[in-house]
């Protein structure tokens, strides 16, 4: 009798759990560490492996912990076919089928292919349409175009080669339809390199009595060992991909939006995802359909600066010409004064004359902009994606007489809307924590700098000290997964070939700013509550007393960033 996969969720038992175990034993040589070779994965996969893998997956588990995540991304986009890359011993080939989609199933190993087959007659009586494949040369195996591509089960991992990743993106790209999705998770490795291993076991590798942990760990090999109750130990070498990475490599083959998901969330805050998940979309864009393509996080920041209650807040509260983090000569200082002290402190650290082209990449209402015109009568352009700021930054630069000199644009520093080498000066004030890919920020300002520019720019950070954890209230709040670090800007920086990287440390303004902000919301609230709602309100003076604790608790940093390309 055959089940259906819903019969997992009703607490039936994983497909074939009584097959016999196979006594193939994998090869590695005599020194396993060295093997970093794409093609091995034939090798390890052997056929007592492959029995054993679904104990390891835990189908009932694996079906209750995603819930229709992929199910939910592949109907909101229209897919009717698909190709399951990666089909290992069939779980997503057969949820696909048993959902109405039409699913070819490929996998370069054929002790996995087979088992996938059995499986699909076990659960459902599906015959599955297998095809035994090569990534690296997918269209030659596997005929057809498809709307999603899912490739999961942290198979991506198996290549180790960057030649050998960007062939199989290629080769996924180009059997995609026109408005195509690809899918592909894949461990946080991030995590694992740069604080070692945990898993909760909560969404992947789930079985009773299993284990999966890393044997070894460089930043060229994770070669896992899988335990399994009757002391049978087998072993894998993968590569570590970093999530940035990966995104960076889908993106220069062509995909312009991806949003990644830590386990299955949108956001995952103080808590490390065992795995990312990237819905890499093939829709291709104009600049004008930019505005459709912001990924998760800059829509969240977008949606939440062109809402009345945080204009009134900016405006009334904050200054309305200068929204960001200003340095005090007396704790009472007014704010206005000290926010365009940091803007003459930054200033004062580059070249400007009337010739330089400066892009003010989050501008907010265009203080810095103004003030930059008026003092060097230079060009100053205005990248920001609220389209409320925006609009008081034309009017107020109309009205001081500097529109010929500031233009607006509506836009995000994630895909920055104008040509290679375009200015002199990247500046930015505050803006880069709300990014969920400051990688793909950084690297937009190497593009668009000219030759022998310059990067100035501030943003609240996590020191490169500090507690993950005690960061925890200031990311929920403001739905973010982590903020950047010194340590992190000036590393990116350099690899991306700027020189000469400086920061000028000036963490303990960042308490004393959120500090004065909070005094002048908490003594005019009676005024405010005329036209900034009570829930806005309470829940911003929240966020203020977090930032004053993470700034005196050592955790936060602040200051003055500037890089010489």
């Amino acid at each position: 009798m055959t089940k259906s996969v819903d019969d997992l969720a009703r607490g039936d038992q994983g497909p074939n759990d009584q097959d016999p175990v196979h006594l193939e034993e994998q090869a590695f040589g005599d020194n396993p560490l060295e093997v970093r070779d794409t093609d091995h994965y034939t090798q390890e996969y052997v056929g007592g492996f492959v029995d054993k893998w679904d104990d390891l997956i835990d189908w009932k588990a694996r079906y209750e912990s995603e819930g229709t995540f992929f199910i939910d991304q592949l109907r909101a986009r229209g897919v009717k076919t698909v190709l399951d890359a990666a089909t290992g011993t069939g779980f997503h080939s057969v949820r696909l089928l048993e959902e109405g989609f039409e699913t070819v199933s490929a996998d370069g190993s054929p002790q996995m292919l087979a088992k996938a087959f059995s499986n699909g007659l076990e659960y459902g009586g599906h015959i599955l349409r297998v095809v035994n494949a090569d990534w690296r040369w997918l269209n030659r195996d596997v005929h057809g175009e498809y709307d999603a591509i899912i490739c999961l089960g942290n198979s991506f991992t198996h290549l180790f080669s960057e030649r050998d990743r960007r062939k199989t993106l290629a080769e996924f790209y180009a059997m995609l339809k026109h408005d195509g999705v690809l899918i592909i998770d894949q461990r946080n490795y991030d995590s694992i390199l740069d604080t070692g291993f945990s898993s909760k076991h909560t969404y992947y590798y789930a079985g009773e009595d299993v284990s999966a942990e890393p044997d070894h760990i460089d930043d060229g090999l994770a070669r896992f060992k899988y335990t399994f109750p009757d002391k049978s130990e087998f072993f894998l070498n993968m590569y570590p991909l970093r999530k940035d990475y990966m995104r960076r490599l889908m993106r220069e083959v062509g995909f312009q939006r991806i949003d990644t998901y830590g386990d299955f969330q949108e956001t995952y805050g103080d808590t490390e995802p065992d795995f990312f998940i990237h819905v890499a979309e093939k829709t291709y864009r104009t600049e004008d359909e930019f505005l459709d393509m912001y990924s998760n996080a800059v829509h969240t920041a977008r949606d939440y600066y062109n809402s009345e209650d945080a204009d009134n807040f900016y405006y009334h509260v904050w200054g309305g010409n200068d929204i960001h983090v200003g340095l005090y000569q007396t704790p009472q200082e007014d704010i206005a004064a000290a926010s365009e002290r940091t803007v003459q402190r930054m200033a004062s650290k580059v070249d400007i004359d009337a010739n330089t082209t400066i892009l003010d990449l989050g501008a907010g209402y265009g203080g810095a902009a103004r003030y930059l015109a008026r003092t060097y009568g230079c060009k100053v352009t205005c990248l920001n994606l609220s389209e409320v700021e925006n609009q008081r930054n034309r009017e107020i630069s109309r009205a001081e007489g500097l529109d010929h000199l500031i233009e607006v644009a509506d836009g995000s520093f994630e895909d920055i809307p104008y040509q290679d080498n375009a200015f002199d000066i990247v500046w930015s004030q505050d803006s880069f924590l709300h990014s969920g890919d400051r990688t793909r920020v950084m690297e937009e300002i190497s593009r668009v700098l000219k030759p022998k520019g310059s990067v100035l720019f501030t943003d609240p950070m996590a020191a490169d000290s500090a507690d993950k954890s005690a960061l925890g209230p200031i990311l929920d709040r403001l739905h973010l997964d982590s903020l950047g670090s010194p340590g992190f800007y000036r590393k990116e920086l350099a690899r991306l070939g700027l020189q000469n990287v400086e920061f000028e440390d000036l963490s303990e303004y960042l308490p004393l700013h959120y500090g004065r902000v909070l005094e002048v919301l908490e003594s005019r609230e009676n005024e405010l509550a005329d036209f900034i709602g009570e829930e806005y309100r309470t829940r911003m003076k929240t966020g203020l007393r977090n930032w004053v604790q993470g700034g005196n608790g050592g955790n936060l940093a602040w200051g003055i960033i500037h890089a010489k390309a």
